[in-house]
């Protein structure tokens, strides 16, 4: 299964980043971090402005995106775990 965003949607797979404490107890994710790295997987057309153009997106399939913490949501696409975010949740394209 692909899946399809819609309208300002953008599929994204965030990197896992585990983290140690020194008691060796694995943190799974920097959940005291304000924003993850993700890779995009796919693009939804944009959206509509009021007088019905399309704006598209800024990201394109492959950007790596710098992303606010607990932005969107996780979903399962065949075995991967993926999440489902707005554009506007992103915060930069990394370079």
């Amino acid at each position: 299964m692909s899946l399809k965003p819609l309208g300002d949607r953008v599929v994204v797979k965030f990197e896992e980043v585990e983290e140690k404490t020194s008691g060796g107890f694995v943190l799974a994710g920097a959940s005291h971090e304000a924003t993850k790295v993700a890779q995009v997987l796919s693009v939804g057309q944009g959206i509509r402005t009021l007088t019905g153009d399309l704006v598209a997106p800024s990201v394109a399939a492959g950007d790596k995106v710098l992303v606010e913490n607990g932005a969107g949501i996780e979903v399962k696409d065949g075995d991967d775990k993926v999440s489902i975010i707005r554009e506007s949740d992103i915060l930069a394209i990394l370079g």
